[in-house]
């Protein structure tokens, strides 16, 4: 009789592990994706993800340690449809055999739509998009603040209907990269620079139109809490007129385009300017009215027959009453005069500092390219390194051939 040959747990655990781990289809992480329904999902303190995956008939352990679970870009929640790709081995201390998920992505929707409708809902579900706590826009802005890219096409934009609008504009930048995983501190960063700074009584944060991708820093959590609690109403121009991000719906006011955010922010100089005319024309019509009314008063009174000893007083009174009507229409006349004179004079001294009109006198603004910061020191480049020089008129990249120091 043969002798029988016994075997510990553990041995036969390591054993099913050895030939899992030799089926060139369980063991492949590359390429074995499993579709299932999720269930039994937990997130355990350390980072690592558990749950089950099934079907109408079966269910299948699954685990997903941190380094992978840090990257996905949407929450794992139970009756979510996903497909998993991993591989499948033996937990031996168990004797359950799993699936070790390398990937995971929802089934049908892909991840960064459905992180945008987590976010959406569980933000909207706090309050933060709250029509009653949306601010009016202020008619005539002190300073509006501009968040966005220093060489974006948007910022030109924003700056040329701003001085159309509104030729007394005045502008303040505090630049920021608009798409990248840098983008959206920079953001919050930005935006709590202008909070810091008098006058400012309107924030414009955007960018131009791109991908899903490239517009999903107006996406992300921390720039929607910091617009939602920003001290002056925000703007938010992302995009076209299609693009909705979160951080519309955290700002005060939506714009389409970041021209539109421009021609909210600022009203029509010369509509203003037509409206106080029209203002005037009113205002005088309504004194000449009154003016007329009491002096018909004062013929009626002054000649009764008890009233005729007051005759001659009253005639030094007419005549003062149309000095004063006189006096009161040269003073409305020369407050608008006044006031339009104050609308040139600020033009001019924005225009003169604008930084299209800086570089249209020649300057430049010289950066690392690509994409980098403004150059200031010819120190903080090496010869051969590639800079982009911004002219009034489009863009120059160049190799730095040499580079001289020059003392103060």
């Amino acid at each position: 009789m043969a002798e029988k040959r016994t075997f510990t747990v553990s041995e036969v655990n390591a054993y099913l592990k050895s030939l899992l781990a030799a089926d060139p289809l369980l063991s492949d992480g590359l390429s074995l994706w499993v579709r299932g329904e999720v269930s039994n999902f937990k997130r355990h303190t350390s980072g690592h993800l558990y749950l089950s995956l099934k079907d109408e008939t079966s269910s299948l352990r699954a685990v997903m340690f941190r380094g992978r679970a840090a990257s996905l870009g949407f929450a794992p929640e139970n009756g979510l449809r996903v497909l998993a790709r991993g591989y499948v081995s033996v937990y031996e201390r168990d004797g359950q055999y799993q699936l070790y998920v390398e990937e995971l992505q929802p089934d049908g929707v892909g991840s960064l739509h459905l992180a945008y409708r987590q976010l959406l809902q569980r933000l909207q579900a706090e309050g933060l998009f709250d029509p009653a706590r949306k601010r009016p826009l202020p008619r005539l802005p002190r300073r509006v603040g501009i968040v966005t890219s220093l060489s974006g096409a948007a910022l030109r934009d924003m700056v040329r209907v701003s001085l159309r609008r509104f030729p007394g504009a005045r502008l303040v930048l505090s630049p920021a990269q608009v798409q990248g995983a840098e983008a959206p501190p920079q953001i919050v960063g930005a935006l709590e620079a202008l909070w810091r700074l008098p006058d400012v009584d309107v924030i414009i944060v955007g960018r131009g139109g791109g991908s899903l991708e490239e517009l999903w820093a107006f996406n992300d959590e921390r720039v929607a809490r910091a617009i939602a609690v920003s001290p002056v109403p925000v703007i938010s121009a992302v995009g076209h007129e299609t693009d909705y991000t979160i951080a519309d719906f955290a700002a005060d006011v939506r714009a389409s385009t970041p021209s539109a955010a421009a021609e909210l922010a600022w009203p029509d100089r010369e509509q203003e300017l037509r409206q106080l005319g029209s203002l005037q024309r009113r205002l005088k019509l309504a004194l000449q009215g009154r003016l007329r009314r009491e002096r018909e008063r004062l013929f009626r009174l002054a000649g009764g027959p008890s009233l005729a000893r007051w005759q001659r007083r009253l005639n030094p009174l007419r005549q003062q009453l149309d000095d004063l009507a006189h006096r009161l229409g040269k003073a409305a006349q020369h407050r608008v005069e006044s006031q339009r004179g104050r609308f040139g004079a600020a033009a001019g001294r924005l225009e003169a500092l604008s930084p299209l009109a800086v570089l249209a006198r020649g300057y430049s603004i010289c950066r690392k390219w690509p994409g980098g910061p403004v150059i200031r020191q010819a120190a903080e480049v090496q010869v051969g390194e590639m800079v982009a020089v911004t002219l009034a008129e489009g863009e120059l990249v160049c190799s730095v051939q040499q580079a001289k120091l020059t003392g103060r």
